[in-house]
């Protein structure tokens, strides 16, 4: 909208596809031959915008007044420090492995019991595993000073020596760079670990990198909001990760606005919608090392991530694991995911036919990834 009756090709530098790419040369090429008057053509890309915004607001709309609240209770946690509470889902008499499951710290632990249907812990409670999940909470005065060392040589090393032995050890996304630093300093405590869409090539292809080092170099503009409250804001994470599918975004709500609001579909939406806006502060310190070294310089691919004065690297994990890379991520490209399979000596590799989220608390999760997770979990 901002300049309507301007070529078609003021994009040219956006990382589109080449389908994309093709039509705008082909709008292009027309215009410049003068089968179409320009006023016309700015005319109706107008109207066709216009009817994109009549759309979009109608499933924000519809969102906020979907009567869906999240209503599942809290299972007992078994052990505290500050926020951070560990949630056993394990049910009386179960025979199966322990499993810490460790999420992300910018996003709630509940994507992994999201609602009645769609929870992840408690399908595997229901298979006789003992799942706990590690909630991570709202990082409070002390926690603002954490670094990814206190998080994880702290933090959850002292969940895993609270428990009575040795667990099987799953991180999803972010909490998957932890687990597997937590596993490889304490293998004493962690039998076998789970890489849930967990990144570590930060780089892979030309375009990832340019925008991996476009969001390291946000951090001067950061800098006073992190001093100033000690954390980066969850607006400016909200923002960050918009960046990374900026026109995904207003389609889901377009296509939301069609969906019948009784539909299980539309709870799902909204519960996940829910989740998304519902994010955590992320410690100064932590923020600093995750956007200007691993998406900035790309340390863990580099060999140079370091917690608590050890490198991390997963060439030398001497235990089974597991790593599942969704086909259609972009939040972490699958490519980023393969990387750090390719350097696990003993792994097992699943493929998800679903994205970042869906693998996790989709409508096909059970297949995309609780089943095959559930395999692997038996055949320890």
């Amino acid at each position: 909208m901002a300049s309507p009756t301007g070529s078609p090709s003021w994009n040219g530098a956006w990382p589109i596809s080449k389908a994309a790419r093709a039509e705008i040369e082909r709008i292009s090429a027309a215009l410049a031959a003068g089968n179409h008057r320009p006023e016309a053509f700015a005319a109706a890309v107008i109207r066709r915008l216009l009817r994109a915004d009549r759309a979009l607001l109608a499933g924000i709309a519809a969102y906020r007044r979907h009567p869906f609240a999240r209503d599942l209770p809290d299972p007992p946690a078994i052990w505290m420090e500050g926020d951070t509470r560990l949630l056993d889902y394990g049910q009386a008499g179960a025979a199966g492995p322990v499993v810490v499951f460790v999420p992300s710290l910018v996003n709630r632990a509940q994507v992994l019991d999201l609602m009645r249907g769609r929870s992840m812990m408690r399908f595997l409670a229901g298979q006789g595993v003992r799942p706990l999940l590690l909630d991570w909470g709202w990082p409070g005065a002390a926690e603002r000073d954490f670094s990814l060392t206190d998080y994880i040589a702290g933090r959850l090393e002292r969940a895993l020596v609270a428990l009575p032995g040795p667990v099987v050890l799953v991180g999803y996304c972010m909490g998957g760079l932890l687990a597997l630093a937590a596993a490889l300093r304490r293998p004493d405590r962690v039998r076998a670990l789970g890489l849930l869409a967990t990144p570590w090539d930060f780089h892979p292809t030309p375009a990832d990198a340019e925008r991996a080092r476009a969001a390291a170099a946000l951090l001067p503009g950061l800098e006073p909001l992190m001093q100033a409250s000690g954390a980066l804001p969850v607006d400016a994470i909200q923002t960050l990760f918009a960046g990374l599918d900026p026109f995904g975004i207003p389609q889901k709500f377009r296509a939301f606005s069609r969906l019948d609001p009784a539909s299980d579909r539309a709870a799902q939406f909204v519960a996940l919608e829910d989740w998304l806006n519902d994010g955590v502060p992320l410690a100064a310190p932590v923020a600093r090392e995750a956007l200007g070294g691993w998406y900035g310089a790309n340390t863990p691919l580099r060999g140079a991530w370091r917690v608590a004065g050890a490198v991390v690297d997963p060439g030398a994990l001497a235990m089974p694991a597991f790593c599942a890379i969704p086909h259609r991520d972009r939040i972490v490209p699958p490519d980023s995911a393969r990387a750090l399979a390719e350097r696990l000596p003993q792994v097992r590799v699943h493929e998800a036919a679903a994205g970042h989220i869906g693998m996790a608390a989709g409508g096909n999760a059970e297949a995309a990834l609780w089943r095959p997770l559930l395999d692997w979990l038996r055949s320890l």
